[in-house]
Order: structure tokens, then sequence, then C-alpha cells
């Protein structure tokens, strides 16, 4: 079945066309339908296989052909999302699908300034993708009016739950009307997730496209045990034996993403980081240079690369294993994004060898072992440019576990100290 086949406003269809999608995904042929009908849905489909148009191209017929005058401050599409670089992928992307519909699209997010966002909603807007401190300000505010509001959007559900946002999910429904389409979107269903889903939707269509493995078909993924100290030195070599690929490089924390920073920039690699100590402006300055391929390397923290759809992503590297296993999946399928093929690469020490276990038992397979042997293990260490003649470099590569121990006890000392002044 091609997009023309469901019905769509010309428009619409032509903006698909020069974007170059073909023929919808599984979770896009399910999903259209019944949204277009007005239906409530919820959906569920792995990483990777277009949950973003799935909705979106759905909504812009709806929204194009439902004749509605635009009133000052209020909004007909509420999209909801986790991060604010989630907001500004999806803002582009429907701007792209709306060229000369006439509907109008605003990422309204913190960390910046309010005032161009006040003045545009003054104006009227069909879409708004918020995440919901920033959007609360401005509906407290009275800039912001969510009472007219035609469809709502849960996007990314799983990880917004994750965040905690659950509390403010509920309170937002305070403020939208009763009568409204709602729309779904997950990569993962826990009882959680459902309980929350069916608190918020009517009667929905559910459909669930989750293949046995949750990993997509075309993503080659493998682990090597490496030691937490020698990380470094193999991530080195991989980034110079693949001077032309595009790497997104995972860690656990944002310090680690300082510190796996710095040690790159020792051996003359460029790298960007971005993690929540990050400002807006450096975070999306990141992601562009990432995403132009001006700079070849991005250190990311889960929170921050969470659902972002960068292009051509050759390789993603897990230097940290992830604390929830979930994230593996959602990791890995930042790279083999559609059709196109990818390879994932997991470094994992001693201590994170329980983690291994828990993903392959989410994802229901063992992941295929890169064997490192001995001469392997010192030609890459041999191999590196880093030298540590210095007192200074001897600290500066001190062990990382320690700073991750160091780090926790930090947050556990904060918590005892509040306990000592209670009592």
């Amino acid at each position: 079945m091609k997009f023309e086949e469901f019905g769509l406003d010309n428009s619409v269809v032509r903006n698909i066309e020069k974007l170059g999608f073909k023929r919808p995904t599984d979770i896009q042929y399910k999903s259209m339908k019944p949204i277009l009908k007005g239906e409530d849905v919820l959906a569920i489909a792995q990483t990777g296989t277009g949950k973003t148009a799935a909705f979106t191209i759905p909504i812009l017929h709806i929204l194009k052909n439902r004749r509605v005058q635009k009133r000052p401050n209020c909004v007909r599409c509420l999209i909801m999302v986790p991060t604010h670089e989630l907001a500004y992928q999806l803002c582009e992307v429907i701007k792209q699908l709306a060229k000369k519909t006439g509907i109008t699209t605003l990422a309204l997010i913190g960390g910046v300034s309010q005032e161009e966002q006040i003045d545009t909603l003054e104006k009227g807007c069909d879409i708004v993708i918020a995440t919901p401190g920033r959007m609360f300000d401005l509906v407290s505010q009275k800039h912001l009016n969510l009472g007219r509001t035609e469809i709502l959007v849960l996007d990314e559900a799983d990880h917004m739950l994750d965040l905690g946002f659950i509390k403010d999910i509920r309170q937002m429904m305070r403020f939208l009307p009763e009568r409204r389409q709602t729309l779904f979107f997950s990569a993962t269903i826990t009882p959680k997730i459902k309980k929350l889903a069916y608190s918020i939707v009517h009667n929905p269509i559910r459909i669930q496209i989750s293949p046995k493995n949750p990993v997509a078909k075309n993503i080659t993924h493998s682990v090597a045990f490496v030691e937490m100290d020698n990380k470094r030195f193999f991530l080195e070599r991989m980034i110079n034996d693949n001077p032309e690929s595009k790497i997104l490089v995972f860690v656990r924390t944002k310090v680690r993403a300082e510190r796996v920073h710095k040690a790159m920039e020792r051996v003359s690699i460029e790298t960007v980081t971005i993690h929540s100590d990050k400002s807006q402006d450096e975070r999306n300055s990141a992601l562009s240079l990432f995403k132009k391929g001006e700079v070849k390397i991005l250190i990311a923290t889960d929170v921050s690369a969470r659902g972002i759809d960068i292009p051509s992503v050759d390789y993603v590297i897990n230097y940290d294993l992830p604390d929830k296993d979930e994230n593996y999946v959602h990791r890995v399928g930042r790279t083999g994004r559609g059709t196109q093929k990818g390879i994932a690469f997991s470094f994992c020490s001693d201590n994170e060898r329980e983690m291994l276990a828990a993903i392959e038992e989410y994802t229901g397979s063992k992941i295929t072992i890169a064997e490192v042997d001995k001469k392997e293990l010192a030609d890459t260490l041999d191999y590196s440019k880093e030298k540590s003649e210095t007192w200074q470099d001897i600290l500066a590569l001190d062990d990382d576990n320690a700073l991750d121990f160091d780090e926790n006890s930090k947050k556990k000392g904060k918590k005892k100290s509040k306990k000592k002044k209670r009592k």
C-alpha cells in the first residue's frame, strides 16, 4: 500500500514524497487508518520503525481538512515529549511534512527565552511539541490555553515515566477538554505504562508490533570483555580504524561523558558531548555538528540521546553498558534506522557482567562475543598515542570505577546529611 491510498491531503502526500518515504512501515500502516477515523490509539513498536511519521502524517491531514479559526494562545494539537532534543527533532520533521499546508508548529521547551514562544502562541498555533516544565509555566502565566486542544499525543511514553513525569501527565489532563483524540506511542509496554495509557485514552485501538528480538534485524551487535581502564584505548583504536564513520558513544553518566571526551582529546580525536549539564545552546550545537558530519564522534548519556533520530550513524558504541536493560535496545537502535544497516559494539568490564546477562534476558538472545586475546590487548595498548609521563597525566587517567564510586558516594553523603538534619 502507498501513502496516497490513505486519502491524504495532496500537499501532505507531496511532502512525504520529497522526504523519500516510499511505503508505510508496519506501525504506520496499522496506525494511520484508525487515527484518520478519529480513534484513540495505543501503539507499541520498537525504536527505528517510524513511529513519529505514524502519528504526524494523519494529524496533519486532520488539521488541514478540519477548518477551525486560530485563536490566540490556543493550540489544536499538543505533543508531549520527554527531552528538549526530541522536541526540536519532532518540530523539524513536522515542519517538513507540513510545508504549504498553512499549519504552524512550535517546540515549547525550557532552557531558552520564552519571549519568542509567547509571541508565536499569541498568534495561535496548530501544533505544539512540549516538555512538561515550560508547558506548565506558560499555562500558569495564561499564555497557553489547552482548553480547545483537539488531539493529544504522548510520544516516548515509556521514557517519560522513567523520568518521573507521571504526575505532570495527570496534572495536564485537568487543562484538556474531555472530548479529544488521544494517541499514546511507546517503544515498550509495562504494567505501569498500560495503567497510565488506559487512564487517559477512551476505547483505544491497540497496536503492538513487537518481534521476538527487540533489536532490529538490520543491526549487527556484539560485545567484547574489556577492563574499565582499557576501554579508552579500544575506543581510540576503533575510531581511528574507521576515520570516515559517524560514531555515537554511550556512557553511563554525564561526568563520564566529559572524561571520555578528555581522553579522546589527549590523543587528538575530536568529539562533542551531550548531557544534562550542558546548556541548550551547547546541546543543539553538538547535535548539529554531529548530524552534519563536521564532528564524527558524539558522546552521550541515555537521557539526552533517547529518541533522537540522527541520520547515517554507522556505529553505536556502548562504552558503558546501560543500567536499565531496555535502554540497550534504544541505544543500538540509533543505528540501522529504517532500511539502513548498522553496527553496535559494547565494552563489558567484569563488574558489568550482570548488566550483560540482564540485557540478554530482556532481548531473549545471546549477544555475539568478540574475543580479545592477549596479543590484541597488547597491540591495542601499544597502538595508543596516549603517554602518561607526568603526575598530572597519571591523575587524569585514574580508574573510571573510582570516579563512579566517588560520584555515588557524594549522592549517598547528601542523603545521610539530610537524615541527620531531620533528627
